[in-house]
């Protein structure tokens, strides 16, 4: 049986913007009609806590890879929630586990990873970004493995080029 395909969805916490959020839940509803597996970074905050309520709605499997020592911020709409103890070394594992990385917003912690997926050699699909960010932070990038998109759409059209 082949294994399932788990797309890592990065993006800011507490202070993640209204629109942003709204974006990831459309997108956390599209990457579970697809039958993917959504992996965040399973906090009740932010991005986080909206793609993996638009995957639940649609019954989608959510997997959160959660910084701390205990479940105490795990969003509900987690699956299978992964204690680390790790702090933001956790972000490594978000980025290896993951076929594709989707950086919808941007933070601190949201950088970090996509650093770290370039550095793996990781496909990563920016949303919510803009061009000046995107042109900064692609000129580290592997040729071909970074892309700007506009909607979530667009982000299930650009996996489904990649895994093919």
């Amino acid at each position: 049986m082949p294994q399932k395909i788990i797309i890592g969805v990065m993006g800011p916490g507490e202070g993640a913007k209204s629109e942003v959020c709204a974006t990831a839940y459309q997108l956390g509803r599209l990457l579970a009609s697809k039958g993917w597996i959504t992996l965040c970074g399973g906090r009740k905050a932010g991005v986080m806590e909206a793609v993996s309520r638009g995957a639940k709605e649609v019954g989608g499997i959510t997997v959160g890879i959660l910084p701390g020592e205990d479940n105490q911020q795990t969003s509900e709409h987690i699956d299978i929630p992964i204690i680390t103890g790790m702090g933001s070394a956790r972000n490594n594992i978000n980025v290896l586990t993951s076929k594709v990385i989707v950086a919808c917003g941007m933070g601190s912690g949201t950088l970090s990873e996509v650093a770290l997926a370039m550095k793996a050699k990781k496909h990563v699909i920016f949303l919510e970004q803009s061009e000046n960010q995107f042109q900064l932070i692609g000129n580290y990038a592997l040729k071909g493995t970074c892309y700007l998109v506009r909607t979530p759409l667009d982000v299930i059209k650009h996996i489904e080029r990649i895994i093919q």
